[in-house]
């Protein structure tokens, strides 16, 4: 089973990068983190941004693999610890399911991404740039992945 992160956003600072790829290529090679990243759409001046979330929108799901269950971020969305990630990814794992965890642009995600949602999940209650949360998404999913796997990183 492959996890599935879809971002929008490119062109990421050096150390965001880093920071994702560091947790990435920790995943077990059964359970490896697959990152896509979605163009922005193109932003107006003075504008909502409502139509660069539809293009990104029609991108995302474009972006997503038949079948995968889609994990929404939204800071309103259900909040969880690590170990009640790591189950909700055993469950997927059981159901020969794969996430696909999408994370929002500048100007969050069109309403018709969420309402097509299999979770909103919040990483916190606080807003996150959306770059910043690829990399805390990363390490969540690395960590949950040690729990599952009985590896010592994780520590009650």
């Amino acid at each position: 089973m492959k996890l599935h992160l879809i971002a929008v956003g490119h062109k990421m600072p050096d150390w965001i990068n880093a920071g994702y790829a560091d947790y990435a290529r920790r995943m077990p090679s059964d359970l490896p983190l697959v990152l896509t990243e979605i163009r922005p759409g193109h932003r107006v001046a003075g504008a909502d941004g409502a139509r660069a979330r539809q293009i990104e929108a029609a991108r995302i799901q474009g972006a997503l693999a038949p079948g995968a269950v889609r994990v929404v971020l939204d800071e309103r969305g259900t909040q969880a610890t690590t170990r009640e990630l790591a189950g909700w990814l055993e469950n997927w794992m059981a159901e020969g399911l794969a996430p696909a965890f999408v994370i929002g642009g500048a100007d969050g995600l069109d309403d018709s991404v969420k309402a097509g949602a299999g979770k909103l999940f919040g990483l916190s209650r606080l807003t996150l740039p959306h770059a910043l949360a690829r990399v805390v998404l990363a390490e969540q999913l690395y960590r949950a992945v040690c729990i599952i796997k009985g590896h010592p990183y994780h520590r009650d």
